[in-house]
């Protein structure tokens, strides 16, 4: 064991990229359940315990952590391998909040004790965490936050709402952003709480989709009190951090994995309808490849900026608006070309094919409003990248 996690099975780097591909792929072709590839929907955490927990006693489950905190210590190049071979096995995604937010965090904010004692329960997935940031007055426009945290003795008393909350029911922590002083700048009066979910006071309701699915909870906070030494960054220092986070959040909301999900239910669709050869659609679906392709350099060249530990810039913001977007086309292409199974929910019949024909619209419409609308997005670029006055 290393401080924090398992010791790596060999030296990545002395690996070419082709020898690592080949290693990774192995892996996932060989172990990975067939059933659960190209998931339709977000899966709980009942369904993928066993292969993430799989994945943990490797030391494979932060690929992008460095060696010396337990993850794999990948290059910039190769840790793009991991990423892209994930996606084209259609690996589905879990609560990786741990891994991909809280962890880094944690290493360039963190004290040592915070990180001894929550990055080994993140890699061994015995804690799963869940993101406490929007609330019902407060998604685009999370400064504008209401939930409070008010000092009382070595703990913080928190009361408030959150919602949104992906996956909550199956988390075991949350991390949360509170006002600590409510008489200064909106941004300059919030702090950053690590949150054991089972704390008294805490109730989590799930809400009910369109789809009938329940990723999305409401997590409602009753004088919870939660330890002085879960403060992350210093008091009203948490929109610091939140920033941090959020450049983490729009790359991994920026992967081309949902896009590229989206284009195998579309060629699937266009299959089973008999349509794959026709030259207008071929000529919809070369388009819409060629915004993937564009995507996943776009994605590339971002994700290399993080595992590289540079500071992400206001441009990222693009990477959400494409990703997102080319995604709904796809999505509105797979109905088009299903004809009248287009309007039907579940699995049905698409000519010779049985494919559930809605998922990828279901999961491809609220893709453009969480982690900062579209439309705060352009607002982004066209003052921080374009210089262009405000409204």
């Amino acid at each position: 064991m290393t401080a924090y996690g398992v010791p790596q099975e060999r030296d990545w780097d002395a690996l070419t990229d082709e020898e690592f591909r080949e290693h990774i792929r192995a892996e996932f072709v060989a172990n990975y359940p067939a059933h659960l590839r190209y998931p339709p929907r977000r899966l709980r955490w009942r369904d993928l315990e066993d292969w993430y927990r799989r994945m943990a006693r490797k030391g494979w489950i932060a690929p992008a952590w460095p060696a010396e905190y337990g993850g794999m210590g990948l290059s910039a190049s190769k840790l793009l391998i991991f990423l892209e071979e994930q996606e084209r096995h259609g690996i589905a995604r879990f609560q990786d909040h741990g891994i991909l937010m809280i962890g880094p965090v944690l290493m360039r904010f963190g004290t040592e004790d915070q990180r001894r004692r929550f990055l080994p329960g993140i890699l061994s997935c015995d804690e799963i965490w869940c993101q406490g940031y929007s609330e019902p007055g407060a998604g685009s426009d999370l400064a504008s936050l209401r939930t409070r945290a008010v000092a009382d003795g070595d703990h913080f008393v928190i009361n408030g709402q959150k919602i949104w909350t992906t996956l909550a029911q199956d988390a075991t922590h949350i991390f949360v952003l509170a006002r600590t002083d409510p008489d200064v700048k909106k941004q300059e009066g919030i702090s950053f709480l690590l949150v054991d979910i089972t704390t008294p006071g805490i109730d989590v309701r799930p809400i009910r989709d369109i789809a009938g699915h329940e990723e999305f909870c409401e997590v409602f906070f009753d004088n919870v009190r939660v330890p002085a030494e879960n403060l992350v960054g210093g008091l009203n220092r948490g929109w610091t951090v939140a920033k941090s986070l959020l450049g983490f959040e729009r790359v991994s909301l920026g992967s081309p994995k949902f896009a590229e999900y989206g284009l195998h239910v579309l060629v699937e669709t266009a299959e089973a309808c008999g349509v794959l050869d026709d030259p207008v659609f071929r000529d919809k679906l070369a388009g819409l490849q060629l915004d993937v392709a564009h995507l996943a350099n776009a994605y590339h060249h971002f994700a290399g900026i993080l595992t590289r530990g540079e500071p992400l810039g206001p441009d990222v913001s693009l990477l959400k608006i494409w990703s997102t977007e080319t995604f709904q086309r796809i999505a509105d292409l797979i109905i088009e070309t299903a004809g009248a199974a287009g309007g039907l929910a579940g699995e049905v019949d698409v000519g010779a094919a049985e494919i559930n024909v809605l998922a990828a619209y279901y999961k491809a419409r609220p893709a453009t409003i969480y982690g900062g609308s579209n439309e705060i997005q352009r607002n982004i670029i066209a003052r921080n990248v374009l210089g262009l006055p405000a409204g």
